[in-house]
């Protein structure tokens, strides 16, 4: 379910009009997330770690009303609910775009992911099904990389207003364990003050 903003009455009419009307309105931050109670947690419950993030971004993104909100014909909804389209690695390396669900029970959680998961590993295109919907956001995990910066690969014409969180490898200092997360969103729904609101949550929920 989704709930249309009357823009002629939103705070954000203005910031709205103005980064909407840019060829790129997108911008990101990359920021170092402290992992390490996260992955002991996740080995404790013998859950993947990557579903455990998955999870705990998901979560964070669903707490925050600025990220769920997506421009459809110039129109502003907010969702009710916010899934994920996460990259899965299929066994000849290359890669297929999934649709998670999100709930908050983690158990049901892992069971959907890895059952998604392996539906995408035996598809074999890029684009696994016909209708994403427009209340995901855009997940990768690159585990390979300790980037400190990132881009994406964007079609201007393509109308997209969904918020992308890219996660990379996780490192060892000083016994604890860290990762960094670059997260892109459209200013005309996202600012600073969001962005610093997602990762405090984030690490707060990490660290549960």
């Amino acid at each position: 379910m989704k709930t249309e903003i009357n823009l002629d009455s939103w705070k954000r009419k203005s910031h709205f009009e103005f980064f909407s009307a840019m060829d790129e309105p997108f911008y990101g931050l990359t920021v170092e997330i402290d992992v390490t109670k996260a992955y002991e947690k996740a080995k404790a419950l013998n859950i993947s770690f990557f579903i455990y993030y998955l999870y705990a971004t998901l979560k964070t993104m669903n707490q925050l009303p600025a990220f769920k909100l997506r421009i459809d014909n110039g129109k502003v909804f907010q969702h009710d609910r916010i899934d994920a389209s996460s990259t899965v690695l299929k066994e000849d390396e290359t890669f297929g775009f999934s649709h998670i669900i999100y709930q908050e029970d983690l158990e049901l959680f892992q069971k959907s992911v890895q059952k998604e998961m392996a539906r995408v590993q035996q598809t074999t295109t890029l684009l696994t099904k016909d209708d994403y919907g427009d209340n995901i956001i855009h997940f990768s995990a690159i585990p390979w990389v300790n980037f400190t910066s990132l881009t994406h690969a964007r079609g201007f014409q393509y109308p997209d207003s969904a918020p992308k969180v890219s996660i990379g490898k996780m490192m060892d200092k000083n016994g604890r364990k860290f990762f960094n997360v670059a997260l892109f969103a459209h200013h005309g729904l996202v600012d600073g003050i969001d962005m610093g609101r997602f990762f405090d949550l984030f690490q707060d929920i990490l660290n549960e």
